[in-house]
């Protein structure tokens, strides 16, 4: 058994090596679930196009408390990050069992809110009655994978804002191993497993997600990292620190909340052009979930690093740093953004859709590689924000941006009923806002007096 040294030093430095050691591994971890989530979307889309459709609701919708979950753990990881940067160890175990504590709390009031409100909310918004139909069943299934997700969530706190990102490589192959495989079985009813169909999907997802959160603990205890980091000696509640988790992580909750419901608007909107352009925003939501992976991989590693290195007293570097990781991130999309435009049938075909569903997808598949570049910079100054403790200048940021977004949207799709294509073009107004306001705020040096 490997265990972790007692002196073991969690301050980071500021090289290129010490970005892409932490990035690397959490874009890995990002990318397995993204994979996942095509998978579901590969496996529906060949039961039925309106399959995949439905597939784009739903899982819009379950994002929207996914991205709750992880407000709590950009939260937790700032202030865990902070305290490795000032060699504060102890205190790292009592910030985590707290926000298991509030992730699960938060996670069955997202049950609730699905068994008693959504199914009001999408008879209201949807207007074909068999995606609604199949969206509700669908939804008060997958649901209760949320407290599993939630804690996985944490565990993703802990190990990047202590610098040990690599440990989340095993909880992520063990979900996306068992995902993949019930997929498999319980959609078409093989390996002896019942045929559930569309509803197959959600129970493969809610036991993958639970086997990711055994095999993550089973590591951390086995490498001995609950140990050093006092994990378990501070299991009580404590209000203080409750609180404390709940004032850095409830603007960024309410910032990924106003976002996700943002995306949903653009959903409901896009599903009164029709189901086709519905299934293609969903095949192009999956396209950008999985080559974004290395862009939210940076991202998270910038909240961390720039969290530890304020930590360290090195206010000084934080730009530096900021443009470093910079760098690197639109290094990586740009390769990504050329492979999409060079091989774009390539990834449309996989979801086995007729050429008219291609032809109707390639340019959009265009936009969003553009998109990618941008939002390569923009959410890094946005987790910089993050990371130097100010996450309620984060959530204005977000606030602000989205009101360009959605009335973007709303007279494009809705009042002048332009083209699913010109509706994508959204995302360059929201990334281009984004980093305007981020760039400003960080040279304007107003957050180098806050403290966590």
């Amino acid at each position: 058994m490997t265990t972790t040294p007692a002196n073991k030093n969690y301050k980071v430095g500021i090289s290129n090596r010490q970005i892409l050691r932490i990035a690397l591994p959490i874009s890995f971890a990002i990318l397995v679930p993204q994979i996942n989530f095509i998978t579901n979307n590969i496996f529906l889309g060949r039961l039925d196009e309106q399959s995949l459709a439905t597939a784009g609701i739903t899982g819009v919708y379950y994002l929207l408390f996914a991205a709750i979950g992880n407000g709590i753990n950009n939260g937790l990881q700032a202030l865990i990050a902070r305290r490795a940067g000032e060699d504060r160890v102890p205190e790292i175990g009592r910030l985590f069992s707290q926000g298991v504590y509030l992730a699960v709390g938060l996670s069955l009031i997202g049950i609730l809110v699905t068994y008693l409100v959504a199914p009001m909310v999408l008879k209201l918004s949807l207007k074909e009655e068999a995606v609604r139909q199949q969206a509700v069943a669908f939804l008060k299934i997958r649901i209760w994978g949320l407290p599993f997700l939630y804690v996985y969530q944490m565990r993703n706190a802990l190990l990047v804002g202590t610098n040990q990102s690599k440990f989340l490589i095993y909880g992520t192959l063990a979900e996306t191993t068992v995902n993949i495989a019930l997929d498999y079985g319980l959609i078409y009813g093989h390996f002896g497993l019942p045929m559930l169909g569309f509803n197959g999907a959600a129970i493969a997802s809610i036991l993958a997600e639970a086997a990711g959160v055994i095999v993550v603990f089973g590591v951390i205890n086995a490498k001995g990292i609950h140990k050093q980091l006092h994990l378990y000696s501070h299991l009580r509640f404590d209000p203080k620190i409750s609180r404390l988790i709940m004032t850095q992580s409830a603007p960024i909750i309410f910032q990924y909340a106003i976002s996700i419901v943002s995306w949903i608007f653009f959903y409901i909107l896009v599903e009164h052009h029709g189901r086709q352009d519905l299934a293609i925003s969903n095949t192009i939501r999956n396209i950008f979930g999985l080559f974004g992976v290395f862009t939210w991989a940076f991202a998270s590693t910038t909240n961390a690093m720039v969290s530890n290195v304020i930590g360290q007293g090195k206010k000084d570097r934080v730009i530096l740093l900021i443009n470093k990781i910079v760098r690197l991130s639109v290094c990586f999309s740009a390769v990504v953004a050329i492979l999409l435009n060079v091989f774009p049938r390539s990834f449309l075909a996989i979801y086995g859709q007729d050429e008219s569903f291609t032809l109707a997808a390639l340019p959009v598949v265009r936009i969003v590689s553009t998109a990618l570049i941008l939002m390569s910079f923009s959410t890094i100054w946005l987790n910089a924000v993050t990371g130097t403790g100010n996450t309620r200048v984060a959530l204005q940021i977000e606030a602000i941006t989205i009101v360009f977004y959605v009335l973007y949207v709303y007279l494009v799709l809705e009042r002048w009923n332009l083209s699913l294509l010109v509706g994508w073009m959204s995302e360059w107004v929201y990334w281009t806002s984004t980093f305007a306001f981020s760039y400003w705020y960080i040279h304007s040096g107003k957050w180098k007096d806050k403290e966590i």
